[in-house]
Protein backbone atom coordinates (compact mmCIF):
# COMPACT_ATOMS: atom_id res chain seq x y z
CA UNK A 1 0.00 0.00 0.00
CA UNK A 2 1.52 3.65 -1.02
CA UNK A 3 0.33 6.93 0.48
CA UNK A 4 0.57 10.05 -0.94
CA UNK A 5 1.26 12.86 1.34
CA UNK A 6 1.95 16.41 1.68
CA UNK A 7 5.58 17.91 1.42
CA UNK A 8 5.98 17.81 5.26
CA UNK A 9 5.34 14.25 5.60
CA UNK A 10 6.38 13.04 9.19
CA UNK A 11 3.18 12.53 11.13
CA UNK A 12 1.18 11.51 8.14
CA UNK A 13 3.94 9.08 7.10
CA UNK A 14 4.09 7.65 10.82
CA UNK A 15 0.51 7.39 10.85
CA UNK A 16 0.17 5.61 7.48
CA UNK A 17 2.97 3.13 8.15
CA UNK A 18 1.02 2.48 11.50
CA UNK A 19 -2.08 1.57 9.32
CA UNK A 20 -0.05 -1.33 7.55
CA UNK A 21 0.98 1.42 4.31
CA UNK A 22 4.07 -0.44 2.64
CA UNK A 23 5.77 2.90 2.06
CA UNK A 24 5.39 6.84 1.21
CA UNK A 25 6.35 9.10 -0.86
CA UNK A 26 6.04 13.16 -1.06
CA UNK A 27 5.03 15.97 -3.28
CA UNK A 28 6.25 16.67 -5.57
CA UNK A 29 6.26 13.17 -7.40
CA UNK A 30 9.66 12.14 -8.80
CA UNK A 31 9.12 9.33 -11.28
CA UNK A 32 11.99 7.68 -10.92
CA UNK A 33 11.25 7.49 -6.51
CA UNK A 34 7.56 6.35 -7.34
CA UNK A 35 8.78 3.64 -9.39
CA UNK A 36 11.44 2.08 -6.53
CA UNK A 37 9.11 2.62 -4.21
CA UNK A 38 6.05 0.88 -5.94
CA UNK A 39 8.71 -2.12 -7.07
CA UNK A 40 10.06 -2.74 -3.82
CA UNK A 41 6.32 -3.10 -3.33
CA UNK A 42 5.72 -5.30 -5.48
CA UNK A 43 8.34 -7.33 -4.63
CA UNK A 44 7.74 -7.50 -0.84
CA UNK A 45 4.28 -8.54 -1.14
CA UNK A 46 5.15 -11.41 -3.79
CA UNK A 47 7.63 -12.77 -1.26
CA UNK A 48 5.02 -12.92 1.23
CA UNK A 49 3.02 -14.59 -1.57
CA UNK A 50 5.70 -17.26 -2.08
CA UNK A 51 6.04 -17.57 1.83
CA UNK A 52 2.79 -18.37 1.96
CA UNK A 53 2.51 -20.67 -0.21
CA UNK A 54 5.54 -22.51 0.86
CA UNK A 55 3.61 -22.99 4.38
CA UNK A 56 1.22 -24.24 2.71
CA UNK A 57 2.93 -27.13 1.34
CA UNK A 58 4.76 -27.53 4.33
CA UNK A 59 1.46 -27.95 6.25
CA UNK A 60 0.38 -30.73 3.85
CA UNK A 61 3.70 -32.78 3.66
CA UNK A 62 4.57 -32.71 6.99
CA UNK A 63 0.87 -32.23 8.70
CA UNK A 64 -0.51 -34.82 11.13
CA UNK A 65 -3.01 -35.88 8.37
CA UNK A 66 -0.11 -37.44 6.47
CA UNK A 67 0.29 -39.93 9.08
CA UNK A 68 -2.14 -42.32 7.67
CA UNK A 69 -4.64 -44.91 10.07
CA UNK A 70 -7.62 -45.11 11.74
CA UNK A 71 -6.92 -47.51 14.74
CA UNK A 72 -7.65 -46.17 18.13
CA UNK A 73 -3.81 -46.44 19.44
CA UNK A 74 -2.52 -44.40 16.91
CA UNK A 75 -5.19 -41.87 16.85
CA UNK A 76 -4.51 -41.91 20.41
CA UNK A 77 -0.39 -41.20 19.90
CA UNK A 78 -1.37 -38.29 17.14
CA UNK A 79 -3.65 -36.76 19.30
CA UNK A 80 -0.85 -36.85 22.12
CA UNK A 81 1.96 -35.15 19.09
CA UNK A 82 -0.16 -32.94 18.27
CA UNK A 83 -0.19 -31.22 22.19
CA UNK A 84 3.55 -32.11 22.18
CA UNK A 85 3.66 -30.09 19.70
CA UNK A 86 2.58 -26.98 21.41
CA UNK A 87 5.29 -27.35 24.06
CA UNK A 88 9.27 -27.20 23.77
CA UNK A 89 9.58 -30.73 25.41
CA UNK A 90 11.70 -33.59 24.19
CA UNK A 91 10.22 -36.13 22.63
CA UNK A 92 10.92 -39.89 22.69
CA UNK A 93 9.37 -41.83 19.61
CA UNK A 94 9.59 -45.65 20.03
CA UNK A 95 8.12 -47.71 17.11
CA UNK A 96 8.95 -51.01 14.59
CA UNK A 97 11.13 -50.33 11.65
CA UNK A 98 8.99 -48.35 8.96
CA UNK A 99 6.30 -46.90 10.94
CA UNK A 100 6.66 -43.46 10.37
CA UNK A 101 8.46 -42.26 13.11
CA UNK A 102 10.35 -39.43 11.29
CA UNK A 103 7.50 -38.56 9.35
CA UNK A 104 5.89 -38.10 12.85
CA UNK A 105 8.70 -36.11 14.31
CA UNK A 106 8.29 -33.49 11.33
CA UNK A 107 4.81 -32.87 11.87
CA UNK A 108 5.43 -32.01 15.34
CA UNK A 109 8.65 -29.73 14.50
CA UNK A 110 6.12 -28.20 11.56
CA UNK A 111 3.37 -27.91 13.76
CA UNK A 112 5.53 -26.10 16.49
CA UNK A 113 6.93 -22.48 17.37
CA UNK A 114 10.13 -23.87 15.75
CA UNK A 115 8.35 -24.62 12.16
CA UNK A 116 11.01 -21.67 10.63
CA UNK A 117 13.90 -22.94 12.07
CA UNK A 118 15.77 -26.24 11.32
CA UNK A 119 14.81 -29.80 11.29
CA UNK A 120 18.16 -31.45 11.47
CA UNK A 121 18.61 -35.64 11.46
CA UNK A 122 20.87 -37.59 12.54
CA UNK A 123 20.45 -41.40 12.34
CA UNK A 124 23.08 -42.59 15.05
CA UNK A 125 22.82 -46.32 13.57
CA UNK A 126 23.79 -45.21 9.98
CA UNK A 127 27.66 -43.34 11.07
CA UNK A 128 30.53 -45.22 11.97
CA UNK A 129 31.35 -45.18 16.23
CA UNK A 130 34.58 -43.51 15.64
CA UNK A 131 32.72 -40.32 13.82
CA UNK A 132 29.77 -40.03 15.73
CA UNK A 133 30.74 -37.30 18.07
CA UNK A 134 32.21 -35.69 14.63
CA UNK A 135 28.86 -35.97 13.43
CA UNK A 136 27.04 -34.77 16.27
CA UNK A 137 29.34 -32.05 17.95
CA UNK A 138 31.28 -30.94 15.57
CA UNK A 139 35.13 -30.61 15.69
CA UNK A 140 38.25 -28.17 15.55
CA UNK A 141 40.76 -28.31 12.54
CA UNK A 142 43.86 -30.29 13.63
CA UNK A 143 41.70 -31.80 16.43
CA UNK A 144 42.63 -35.02 15.59
CA UNK A 145 43.77 -37.16 12.43
CA UNK A 146 42.01 -36.35 9.62
CA UNK A 147 40.92 -33.26 10.65
CA UNK A 148 41.58 -31.08 7.84
CA UNK A 149 39.14 -28.18 8.85
CA UNK A 150 36.85 -27.15 11.10
CA UNK A 151 32.93 -28.82 11.19
CA UNK A 152 30.15 -27.91 12.52
CA UNK A 153 28.08 -30.81 14.26
CA UNK A 154 24.31 -31.64 13.43
CA UNK A 155 23.23 -30.29 17.14
CA UNK A 156 24.73 -26.27 16.30
CA UNK A 157 23.11 -27.03 13.00
CA UNK A 158 20.15 -27.32 14.42
CA UNK A 159 20.28 -24.01 16.77
CA UNK A 160 17.21 -22.94 17.28
CA UNK A 161 15.45 -25.41 15.87
CA UNK A 162 15.10 -29.16 16.16
CA UNK A 163 17.56 -32.24 16.56
CA UNK A 164 16.05 -35.50 15.62
CA UNK A 165 18.06 -38.63 16.66
CA UNK A 166 17.08 -41.41 14.71
CA UNK A 167 18.20 -44.74 16.47
CA UNK A 168 19.27 -43.30 19.47
CA UNK A 169 19.69 -46.77 21.53
CA UNK A 170 22.77 -47.14 19.02
CA UNK A 171 24.47 -44.03 20.56
CA UNK A 172 27.83 -45.04 22.45
CA UNK A 173 28.02 -44.56 26.47
CA UNK A 174 30.27 -42.32 25.86
CA UNK A 175 28.31 -39.44 23.94
CA UNK A 176 24.96 -39.92 25.85
CA UNK A 177 26.81 -38.20 28.96
CA UNK A 178 27.93 -35.36 26.80
CA UNK A 179 24.51 -35.93 25.28
CA UNK A 180 22.60 -35.01 28.73
CA UNK A 181 24.96 -31.89 29.08
CA UNK A 182 23.43 -31.07 25.82
CA UNK A 183 19.83 -31.41 27.08
CA UNK A 184 20.49 -30.23 30.39
CA UNK A 185 22.58 -27.38 30.10
CA UNK A 186 22.33 -25.83 26.26
CA UNK A 187 26.44 -26.91 26.37
CA UNK A 188 28.00 -28.94 23.32
CA UNK A 189 31.52 -29.69 23.19
CA UNK A 190 33.46 -29.70 19.86
CA UNK A 191 36.02 -32.04 19.64
CA UNK A 192 39.93 -30.10 20.15
CA UNK A 193 37.80 -26.79 22.16
CA UNK A 194 38.62 -26.05 25.61
CA UNK A 195 35.17 -24.49 26.23
CA UNK A 196 31.88 -25.56 25.64
CA UNK A 197 29.21 -23.76 22.46
CA UNK A 198 26.01 -22.74 23.97
CA UNK A 199 22.97 -23.73 21.72
CA UNK A 200 19.33 -24.01 22.00
CA UNK A 201 18.19 -26.81 20.34
CA UNK A 202 14.63 -29.04 20.91
CA UNK A 203 15.45 -32.74 20.93
CA UNK A 204 13.55 -35.54 19.40
CA UNK A 205 14.62 -38.94 19.45
CA UNK A 206 13.29 -42.09 17.74
CA UNK A 207 14.02 -45.98 18.70
CA UNK A 208 12.98 -49.28 17.70
CA UNK A 209 14.98 -50.90 20.60
CA UNK A 210 13.74 -51.72 24.08
CA UNK A 211 15.65 -48.64 25.90
CA UNK A 212 14.45 -49.91 29.77
CA UNK A 213 15.93 -53.52 29.00
CA UNK A 214 19.21 -51.66 27.65
CA UNK A 215 18.75 -49.49 30.94
CA UNK A 216 18.86 -52.77 33.53
CA UNK A 217 21.83 -53.92 31.32
CA UNK A 218 24.07 -50.79 31.47
CA UNK A 219 23.76 -50.20 27.72
CA UNK A 220 21.51 -47.32 27.72
CA UNK A 221 21.70 -44.00 30.76
CA UNK A 222 19.08 -43.90 32.82
CA UNK A 223 19.02 -40.18 33.55
CA UNK A 224 19.32 -39.58 29.29
CA UNK A 225 16.09 -41.67 29.27
CA UNK A 226 13.85 -39.72 31.76
CA UNK A 227 15.16 -36.52 30.04
CA UNK A 228 14.45 -38.03 26.27
CA UNK A 229 11.05 -39.50 26.98
CA UNK A 230 9.24 -35.80 28.73
CA UNK A 231 6.95 -37.02 26.12
CA UNK A 232 6.58 -40.43 25.07
CA UNK A 233 4.79 -41.52 21.88
CA UNK A 234 4.64 -44.80 21.06
CA UNK A 235 3.49 -45.59 17.25
CA UNK A 236 1.67 -49.14 16.57
CA UNK A 237 3.30 -51.53 13.98
CA UNK A 238 1.81 -51.35 10.85
CA UNK A 239 -0.13 -54.53 11.09
CA UNK A 240 -2.60 -53.08 13.52
CA UNK A 241 -3.42 -50.06 11.37
CA UNK A 242 -5.16 -51.63 8.30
Amino acid sequence: VLVLVGSTPADAAVESLKLGAYDYVTKPVHPERLRQVVGNALEYHALLEERKALRHILDEKYGFEGIIGRSSSLLFTLDAAARAAQTDSPVLIRGERGTGKELLAKAIHFNSSRRDKPFIILNCGAIPREVLESELFGHLKGSFKGAVGYKKGKAEQADQGTLFLDEVGELPLELQSKLVRMIQHGEIEKIGTPSPTRIDVRVFAATRRNLQAMMEDGAFREDLYYRLAVVPLELPPLRERG
